[in-house]
């Protein structure tokens, strides 16, 4: 499967990066085309439109493809058929538990795409939820804080739901930047997930386990005394 994971963040001089590997992928799959990229992004309010720009410009910097923007309005699901018309997806990013509410019911059509060969490109919730467990918020375990309380996405508890199921484990995002490798390290040691990814702010694990970007994927399996921490 082509799957790009890309832990959020922002940069101009990075953006090849971040998102030039799966616009090449799309490329590819629309053989000799500009491809058509669909862009799925929550909300349609004015402070959500402003932050879409950024998404926008991003990929618009990178060029050679054809963006289509889908903007998902508060309590509504992303209707699946819109995956007939284009090449690629790109998954982006806010709050999370709302991107799983309102993808969950296409998860499968989703899989099934990217399966056949759709490339899909997750930016922070994206990636997270492109997981087969995926950590969708929370920042205590029984009780104990494992991150920072900023990173918690609404929750209390560090909540793990089913995900798309496009990488094996789970996913966390903003790594550093935000303390989340801690909230993986702890799910992991906890049980609460078997294995996990933790990707960087400005960096994509592209297929293969290639890492571009200012920073690195961060590796957490189980151990007998623990947990084992490694990074690409």
């Amino acid at each position: 499967m082509s799957v790009f994971l890309i832990g959020g963040g922002w940069s101009d001089e990075r953006v090849g990066d971040m998102f030039g590997g799966f616009v090449a992928a799309a490329a590819t799959r629309a053989e000799g085309r500009d491809p058509r990229v669909l862009m799925v992004l929550l909300g349609t309010d004015d402070e959500a439109l402003e932050y879409h720009e950024r998404y926008v410009r991003a990929l618009g910097l990178v060029g050679g493809h054809e963006l289509v923007v889908e903007r998902i309005a508060d309590g509504a699901t992303f209707d699946a058929s819109r995956l007939d018309e284009v090449d690629a997806l790109l998954v982006g990013g806010g709050d999370t538990p709302e991107y799983h509410r309102a993808l969950s019911p296409s998860y499968d059509v989703i899989r099934e795409r990217v399966t056949a060969g759709m490339p899909y490109a997750g930016f922070s919730a994206g990636a997270a939820i492109a997981a087969t467990t995926a950590i969708i918020g929370g920042w205590r375990i029984d009780g104990v804080p494992v991150c920072p309380e900023d990173s918690d996405e609404g929750l209390d508890p560090v909540t793990v739901v089913d995900g798309i199921g496009l990488v094996g484990g789970a996913v966390d995002v903003h790594a550093v930047q935000w303390g989340n490798l801690s909230r993986l390290v702890a799910a992991v040691e906890a049980g609460a997930v078997a294995h996990g990814l933790a990707i960087d702010e400005c960096t994509c694990l592209a297929p293969g386990g290639v890492v571009t970007g200012a920073g690195r994927a961060w590796r957490v399996s189980p151990a007998p005394d623990g947990v084992v921490v490694s990074s690409t």
